[in-house]
């Protein structure tokens, strides 16, 4: 590379830096019009980009420059004010910018691209009207700020090129220890154009990702090789030389921390271009929409950043052209004229969640069904079934969109099936909430590195597998059965009866066609229960082995259709293991239709949610909170003092009537409350072979007046809300109460032995 390229290419990256840097800070002048210090700032970053340019013969884009210099120069001057017709001209001189630099980019030529009438608009605008005042003398700090960065354009041009590796997107490395920069007092005393030698000392250094990416190679090959060591010597007893193994170890996963530190930036990178999409997309739309960001300092993998840049702009462009509503109807129903977009992240465990909430109308649910039924989607007869929470995630599917009319920002329906994909493809997942009214809420959850993970081995059918760890919540031991639960059939589907709820489950072998025990369910096989985003189901397994921090290897081209697989890795004892991708495994074994089986059966065997001609005993389970249970579920009311209350394997019993009673904390499965039971009244429920005590504060009344009806998912031991005497009562699954009852006992006792 000769020394023209090396600076052509040094101008190219720091120009398109500085152009990011122009957004935000004109977006802030916007807010804040007599921020003189910004606007200094702005001219001298313009300023730069001109002095250069000029250097390097890109004429177009000097004269480009020039004009919203020009422009700028009135601003510092203060014969002009800056309002949104000035903004609007100098965001559209950056994209002016960006499209010139792209095509020095790509062709070192300047492009056919025309700007006169750009460059007339900024010039007309710098004009100052008769009335206008006289331009105001420059102080001599203003004098001075021109120089230094005339001075710092001039220095640019004659500094050649120090770097000649061809890069793209450097990242910026912070060294351990930072000199601070001079006093204030010094810097005030020392008034010179000398800004190398006054200011603080360099601080980030620019590598090329390619460099990086091979640096994150050979840390992985060491990690792969420090497992093979540390597999190799368990069975050495040289004391000196497992205490280097050991040093190894230590010095490998230090170095292994370092490397991927280099490549995490903070999500900002993607963020801080936000501000001004959504200021331009407002405008399109005629809205007007405020964007609110928090957790901007929340890191990621470089290439997991490269990889959501576009799903959170398709999220943020929904938001804005069917979420925030026009000012006006936003006013006729109360709201703000401003809508609001929250973008907030954070990191949990092994991921980062990142959530965008627009406080707009939310989805129209009974819209989405009807064009889901148009578009062939789903069936009539599933439409009917659907949860609310499911016809809203509808909007991820292939073509899917309620746009009457294809426009320039929606209409095609593919912009909520992109982020699907797009997340799935780095391991992670999408999902949506909304309420009418009020607005919507997008989560993404992706992991913080796709490089080196820890993840737990397991086999099947003689061969080794890794599924990720941040997806496993538990194993169970399939052979302890006949005292947590029972393996059963709901039609063709398994599920297992795990602490009360029942769990999908999917059988590796069956799932990957290949021959093992476990297609069928012996005492030895385990239960891996994994977790993607509330949504639980088991693997059944052979076996289960070590957790291992395993590096991740891309499957070829050939390999490419294997969609089951995130990846391989090379295990310590020298095996290959191919990486199991949990969402995809979940999907392609149709857990949602096993959910949903196991709701209707569910659903069965409860029987409806309330029965209008059904007599309910109504109790109080605590202050403020009161419950209902079906009378003919009823044996006896009791009372009995705190002293009989005996402790048993960290449940409650009585003896009772020649036996042994077990009770329920209602208090507890309504509201969650953990407020100790003061004694008093018991409501027995069950069968004369299965009773079991609901502790209650009191015995209400007995009644048959039911309103508002509204049945309840996902909340164990209710089955519905309904209006009972004007109060807000919760149905009970005295069903599902029973198995608590009976069961309780043995759960806590096996929990102990089997639950991680």
């Amino acid at each position: 590379m000769s020394e023209q390229d090396g600076l052509l290419h040094d101008f190219l990256i720091e120009t398109k830096e500085g152009l990011d840097h122009l957004d935000q800070e004109l977006l802030a002048l916007e807010t804040s019009p007599e921020d003189r210090d910004l606007i200094n700032a702005i001219f001298r970053r313009l300023h730069t980009i001109k002095g250069v340019c000029g250097f390097l013969d890109f004429h177009k884009l000097e004269s480009v420059t020039h004009a919203g210099e020009t422009l700028l120069g009135e601003l510092r001057s203060e014969v002009l004010k800056v309002d949104d017709r000035i903004i609007t001209l100098l965001l559209t001189l950056c994209d002016a910018i960006r499209t010139i630099v792209s095509s020095i980019e790509e062709t070192k030529l300047e492009g056919d691209a025309c700007f006169d009438a750009l460059v007339a608009d900024l010039l007309a605008a710098a004009k100052p009207e008769e009335s206008a005042p006289a331009a105001k003398e420059l102080s001599l700090d203003e004098q001075f700020e021109i120089l230094l960065a005339q001075r710092e354009a001039e220095e640019a041009a004659q500094t050649p090129s120090t770097q000649a590796v061809p890069s793209v997107q450097p990242i910026a490395i912070q060294p351990a220890i930072v000199e601070s920069a001079p006093s204030q007092q010094n810097q005030s005393e020392h008034h010179e154009a000398t800004p190398a030698k006054s200011g603080p000392q360099e601080t980030s250094l620019r590598v090329d990702v390619h460099l990086l990416d091979h640096l994150m190679n050979l840390a992985g090959e060491l990690v792969l090789a420090r497992n093979q060591i540390l597999q190799t010597t368990k069975g050495i007893d040289d004391v000196n030389f497992r205490a280097i193994t050991q040093r190894l170890n230590l010095v490998t996963s230090e170095l292994q921390e370092g490397v991927m530190k280099t490549r995490m930036q903070p999500i900002n990178t993607v963020w801080s271009k936000f501000p001004r999409v959504v200021r331009d997309l407002a405008i399109t739309c005629k809205k007007q929409v405020r964007l609110e960001m928090f957790g901007k300092e929340t890191e990621l993998d470089k290439t997991l950043i490269e990889a959501i840049k576009d799903p959170l702009t398709h999220i943020v462009r929904n938001s804005i052209d069917h979420g925030i509503e026009l000012p006006e109807k936003r006013a006729a129903v109360g709201k703000a004229a401003e809508g609001c977009i929250t973008m907030r992240a954070s990191q949990e465990g092994g991921y980062v969640i990142i959530e965008i909430i627009d406080d707009g109308a939310g989805l129209n649910t009974e819209r989405i069904r009807d064009r889901a039924l148009q578009r062939g989607l789903i069936s009539r007869e599933k439409a009917q079934t659907m949860s609310e929470a499911d016809i809203h995630r509808l909007i991820f599917a292939p073509g899917f969109s309620t746009a009457e009319t294809i426009t320039n920002l929606s209409g095609r329906g593919v912009g909520m099936d992109v982020v699907k994909s797009s997340a799935e493809k780095i391991g992670g997942h999408v999902d949506i909430t909304s309420h009418a009214g009020e607005g919507s809420s997008i989560r993404l959850k992706i992991p913080l590195t796709l490089a080196i993970i820890p993840a737990l081995l397991l086999s099947c059918a003689g061969q080794k597998f890794a599924v990720p760890q941040s997806a496993i919540t538990e194993l169970v031991q399939l052979g302890a059965s006949q005292k947590v639960g029972s393996l059963s059939w709901i039609g063709n589907y398994p599920f297992y009866k795990l602490r009360g709820d029942l769990l999908p489950l999917l059988f590796l072998s069956k799932q990957l066609k290949v021959d093992s025990k476990t297609a069928v369910a012996e005492e030895d096989n385990v239960i891996v229960v994994i977790d993607i985003d509330g949504s639980r189901f088991g693997v059944v397994v052979d076996a289960v082995h070590d957790t291992e921090e395993i590096v991740v290897k891309p499957l070829g081209r050939q390999l490419g259709n294997l969609t089951t697989y995130a990846g391989a890795t090379i295990l310590g004892d020298g095996q290959i293991a191919l990486i199991i991708d949990p969402v995809v495994l979940g999907r392609e074994a149709n857990i949602e239709q096993q959910e949903a089986a196991i709701a209707q059966a569910t659903a069965r065997a409860t029987g409806p949610s309330f029965n209008e001609t059904e007599q309910l005993l109504i109790v109080q389970v605590s202050s403020d909170v009161r419950a209902a249970i079906p009378l003919n579920e009823v044996r006896r009311l009791e009372e009995f003092p705190l002293q009989d209350i005996e402790r048993v394997a960290s449940s409650s019993v009585i003896q009772y009537r020649e036996s042994i009673l077990q009770l329920v904390d209602v208090a507890s499965i309504v509201t969650g409350s953990n407020e100790s039971w003061s004694g008093g009244h018991v409501v027995v429920v069950g069968r004369a072979d299965a009773l079991v005590g609901l502790q209650v504060q009191t015995i209400l009344d007995v009644s048959r007046e039911i309103t508002a009806v509204k049945p309840v998912r996902g909340k164990p031991g209710i089955t519905s809300y309904g209006v009972i005497q004007g109060k807000v009562i919760a149905l009970l699954d005295v069903n599902y109460l029973l198995q608590q009852g009976s069961m309780s006992v043995s759960v806590a006792q096996e929990e102990e032995r089997v639950a991680i």
